[in-house]
């Protein structure tokens, strides 16, 4: 089985990765596509080969309405993804949509219902858990390669020249760097500290937007304590150009990575004991993988509606809402 998917957007992510993840994935290809510009939506379906006879959509009703049509990848802005998911649901696809998930807890709430309600699987795209050294590096933490795990730290880092980037206007987003980059910080977080540390107990938080004035952060400092006592901080900004980096620290070793997080499945790793090799692959095609498997298996994606909704709770309160 294939499942046709639909493209909700034709941005900078569906071009470059989702839509050429998309064409490499087992068991998926892109069937359809929504923009506001018809032509828009028709040059991209041609661009990447979409097997609809009809591709190009501007109305999202009509393209639910395709009874080929088996799930939707949502990559538009921020505070729309609540509306497109909740009409999938409720035509019955299944929903793969890009973080963060929502904007407010209410809207990401009601995402999951809705998914629930049709029984149709709702994933989050947080490819960064789909690089294969990460997965390695998982995998290490379990058999207790470098004991228990006490400290988590990650920095993210970009420069944009001004504020027009639409993360940075209220319209239609809620964060900037955090909505950007941060939010998969926050994933690979738990996903490396919880099972061992348990739940973030404590949160602090210091935001700066003074320098182009943007409602939202520009640069953002979070700090972190788990229930074991263990501690983790993240560092996102749009300011500065920089390595993105993540240092794991446990009782008995240390991993430190630079430039694995990011669109490829590259970047480098060492430990405590050396270099740690692991063989390279588009993370995009990973989790699009798992969530074409998650609905062959009817089970949840890895990272499903609900642990989406959690990743959301600590960005609203890292700006205090």
């Amino acid at each position: 089985m294939t499942l046709n998917i639909a493209m909700l957007a034709t941005g900078r992510i569906a071009e470059h990765e989702l839509a050429p993840a998309l064409t490499d994935a087992e068991g998926a290809q892109l069937w359809s596509v929504f923009s506001r510009d018809k032509d828009r939506a028709q040059a991209f379906a041609d661009r990447h080969g979409a097997k609809s006879a009809d591709p190009a959509h501007t109305d999202l009703d009509a393209l639910l309405s395709d009874p080929a049509l088996d799930a939707v990848l949502i990559a538009t802005p921020d505070k729309l993804h609540a509306e497109q998911t909740i009409a999938a649901a409720r035509a019955g696809k299944h929903v793969l949509v890009e973080k963060p998930m929502a904007t407010d807890r209410e809207s990401g709430q009601a995402m999951v219902d809705a998914c629930a309600e049709a029984g149709v699987k709702l994933g989050v795209a947080y490819h960064i858990r789909w690089h294969l050294g990460h997965r390695a590096l998982i995998d290490e933490c379990a058999k207790g390669t470098f004991g228990e795990l006490r400290h988590l730290r990650l920095q993210w880092s970009f420069p944009a020249p001004d504020a027009s980037n639409w993360r940075a206007q209220p319209e239609v987003g809620r964060w900037w760097g955090l909505a950007g980059v941060g939010t998969h910080c926050l994933d690979q977080l738990r996903w490396f500290m919880r099972p061992h540390c348990g739940e973030i107990v404590e949160m602090k938080s210091v935001i700066s937007n003074k320098t182009f004035g943007s409602p939202h952060d520009e640069t953002a400092i979070l700090s972190f304590q788990f229930e074991s006592g263990a501690t983790g901080e993240i560092c996102t900004s749009v300011l500065f150009p920089g390595p993105r980096r993540f240092e794991l620290y446990g009782a008995d070793g240390y991993a430190l990575g630079e430039n694995t997080l990011g669109p490829t499945g590259d970047g480098t790793i060492v430990t405590h004991t050396g270099s740690f090799e692991y063989p390279t692959r588009n993370p995009y095609v990973g989790e699009i993988e798992d969530f074409v498997q998650a609905v062959r298996d009817d089970r949840a994606p890895e990272v499903d509606g609900e642990e989406g909704l959690r990743n959301v709770d600590l960005l609203l309160k890292a700006v205090g809402a």
